[in-house]
């Protein structure tokens, strides 16, 4: 993790209400070495790409604040909220509630997102631990959902594989069995559960090479209780790294076709971006949003023409940015210049 050097005079002054100015805004700007503009400068008049229809529609578009991990431990949540406000973001994803700042509670963190004019979509949490005393859905369900609700999320998941009991049909299957139950607690509390997913994801089970795995989590789980949040880089690069089974046989998928036979199970999407590379281990290379090969616009227009499209919410998300402040405003930009 890239640790930026700690600024408290910066801090400082990133923190005064009176950074809410235009003209405190820019001097801010200009010390984070980003430029500074109006929130709606990201969203030009369509240029050819499209109609005149935004395919990421207002008050839909988040990111993922593990992108940011290290602006939030050197800066503190204001300063970085205030950024993504700048940046047109409507919404963010929490991955931990602390992230390195240390004690915050959950008031202040609701009480930060209000201020800056932000919505708490969701949040990462734990499957299971062998440890009763870490923070999962396994060992600790009614406090994940106790802390979901005080921040007002209406979402709250793992991004963990469903790996817990082995990569075979009957593994899998005991796993959907516990997340259809960490999703009825969820439904109780007003709440919906959601699972993220990586690559292996989309493998193979090693007792039924014929089946994929994203496929039994998919029969598996109830779709009333159990969502999902499609993680679009991983699942191309599962379509890269699976196209073939185990004994050789094609087995080509469209990762955006899953999206259209069950819409209404995919309230959430990680966007991230990545070039086709032959020589990285998942035939991909991680970029920012709108720097790689994966047609978004493409994407997001199949999904937002589906009962309930426009509802979708569209998270930015970069593993190892190499300034992720850069990456969030040029990956919000590209976004929000996108027509249909």
């Amino acid at each position: 993790m890239r640790r930026m050097p700690q600024d408290p005079e910066l801090s400082r002054r990133l923190r005064r209400r009176g950074f809410l100015g235009v003209a405190a805004g820019a001097a801010a700007a200009s010390l984070l070495g980003t430029a500074a503009a109006p929130a709606n400068a990201a969203a030009p008049a369509a240029d050819g790409r499209g109609g005149c229809d935004p395919v990421v529609p207002k008050g839909r578009l988040g990111i993922q604040l593990y992108t940011l991990r290290d602006k939030v431990q050197s800066l503190g949540f204001a300063a970085v909220f205030e950024e993504l406000a700048r940046y047109s973001y409507e919404q963010v994803e929490f991955a931990g509630y602390t992230q390195g700042t240390g004690e915050i509670s959950l008031a202040a963190l609701r009480r930060l997102l209000r201020e800056h004019g932000l919505r708490g979509i969701g949040s990462h949490v734990g499957y299971w631990s062998d440890n009763p005393e870490d923070y999962t859905f396994d060992t600790q369900l009614e406090k994940v959902l106790d802390d979901a609700a005080a921040l007002g999320l209406p979402h709250v998941g793992t991004a963990a594989s469903p790996d817990r009991y082995g990569r075979t049909v009957d593994g899998w299957k005991r796993a959907a069995e516990d997340f259809n139950t960490y999703g009825a607690a969820a439904r109780k509390r007003g709440l919906k559960f959601y699972q993220h997913n990586h690559q292996m994801e989309f493998g193979f089970a090693e007792d039924r090479p014929d089946v994929r795995l994203y496929d039994v989590l998919l029969a598996e789980t109830d779709p009333d209780l159990v969502y999902l949040e499609m993680d679009i880089y991983w699942a191309y690069a599962g379509q890269y790294r699976f196209s073939v089974r185990p004994d050789g046989t094609p087995a080509p998928f469209e990762p955006v076709d899953y999206v259209l036979k069950q819409p209404q199970r995919y309230p959430l999407f990680h966007v991230k971006d990545g070039e086709h590379d032959e020589t990285a281990e998942d035939g991909y290379r991680m970029v920012d949003v709108g720097d790689g090969d994966i047609d978004y616009r493409r994407f997001l227009t199949k999904v937002g023409r589906t009962p309930g499209g426009r509802r979708h919410n569209w998270l930015v998300e970069h593993d190892n940015p190499a300034d992720s402040l850069r990456t969030a405003r040029r990956s919000a930009a590209h976004l929000r210049s996108l027509r249909r």
